[in-house]
């Protein structure tokens, strides 16, 4: 069977509903491999391991397929009108690219392109969301779209709000594209100039100790000085992408039905157990799978977005006294931003966390 084109293997991807597909050779990404372990040793990538834990392996394809000749690379557009958000609770926030599990839609999706070159007896490979491929740049080189300033790529006619991820082949695929996708942003700064906390501090360079989207999924305490900037996000942020114009002039398509995950009862997230939490938002990247991190997220939203009602302030003093010193500190920023009383005896609290929150306050 001979090996398909570009252009059929692109029918495929968009048939099984890719926006957009091309190709790429498997030449080691040197360029971006330098930046990120630029990023890493200046400490602007914080703790991030997502490509970041092995760049030599993450920028090479042939580390994840010996022999590797060539990336087809695809996108799939979740860009989807919110669902109305629940009235008479505090809710939470959730960014798009988790409302539902894009990225199994899209190893779905790439599956055909895959068993296409399979039958062609060539070896190929799925990769999406793993550190295995800096997919970014994958896409960029694939002509899939241009780096925009808010790191993210951006498809011509789509926009940002895409996942990406490739087919790693040890077949030859000729590439249809002669030079890169013009870049788009030309003189706009609306990412840079729309991020809450200044984390995109130069066109394409995100400060990961400063980026929200980041710090959901950090461990330890979250910083105080972006936690009213976190407002009410729960998990995610999409703020640079919400400002961005190529995403804002298109017509959103309406939110599947089952996409409830757009807005979390933070109530509810503080009464659930670990089971019932992992078993709703277990998808989400949680450190160490534990839901005390999802328990922080939902604390300081509520401290954002709460009235002192008495279910409010019964959750409060609950947490005020939780075995957790993590969620006793962040309790205490909770109840002073609503007026809850803190107890006295949580001055001599034997955690640090603790005693530092009394203090700061």
């Amino acid at each position: 069977m001979p090996t398909p084109t570009i252009d059929e293997l692109r029918a495929l991807g968009l048939a099984a509903g890719l926006c957009a597909v091309g190709a790429a050779s498997a030449e080691p990404f040197d360029e971006v491999r330098a930046e990120l372990e630029r990023r890493r040793d200046t400490g602007l990538a914080a703790d991030m391991q997502f490509t970041f834990r092995n760049p030599s392996r993450s920028t090479d394809p042939d580390r994840a397929l010996p022999g590797a000749a060539s990336l087809i690379v695809g996108a799939y557009d979740y860009q989807r009108t919110a669902p109305p958000m629940p009235a008479d609770v505090p809710v939470a926030r959730v960014a798009a690219y988790s409302w539902e599990d894009h990225y199994a839609v899209l190893r779905a999706a790439l599956e055909p392109v895959a068993e296409a070159l399979r039958n062609a007896g060539h070896r190929a490979t799925v990769i999406a969301d793993q550190n295995h491929l800096v997919d970014r740049a994958a896409a960029h080189r694939a002509g899939i779209g241009w780096w925009g300033k808010s790191s993210n790529i951006l498809v011509p006619g789509i926009g940002s709000l895409v996942v990406l991820g490739a087919v790693l082949t040890d077949a030859s695929i000729a590439s249809d594209h002669e030079s890169a996708v013009a870049d788009g942003c030309r003189t706009c700064t609306a990412c840079l100039d729309g991020c809450p906390t200044g984390a995109i501090i130069e066109p394409g360079v995100i400060d990961a100790r400063r980026c929200l989207a980041w710090l959901v999924q950090a461990e330890g305490m979250f910083p105080v000085e972006y936690r009213e900037a976190l407002g009410d996000r729960i998990y995610g942020c999409d703020d640079c992408q919400d400002v961005c114009p190529p995403n804002k002039i298109r017509m959103r398509r309406p939110s599947p039905a089952g996409a409830d995950e757009a807005w979390v009862d933070v109530l509810s997230v503080l009464d659930a157990d670990d089971d019932e939490l992992l078993a709703r938002l277990g998808r989400w990247y949680i450190p160490h799978r534990d839901p005390d991190y999802l328990r922080r997220n939902a604390l300081l939203v509520l401290g954002n977005v709460a009235r002192p009602t008495s279910n409010v302030t019964a959750v409060v003093e609950r947490y005020l006294q939780h075995p957790t010193a993590m969620l006793r500190a962040h309790a205490v920023w909770v109840a002073r931003q609503l007026g809850v009383v803190v107890p006295d005896d949580l001055a001599d609290d034997e955690s640090l966390e603790v005693r530092n929150e009394i203090v700061r306050a």
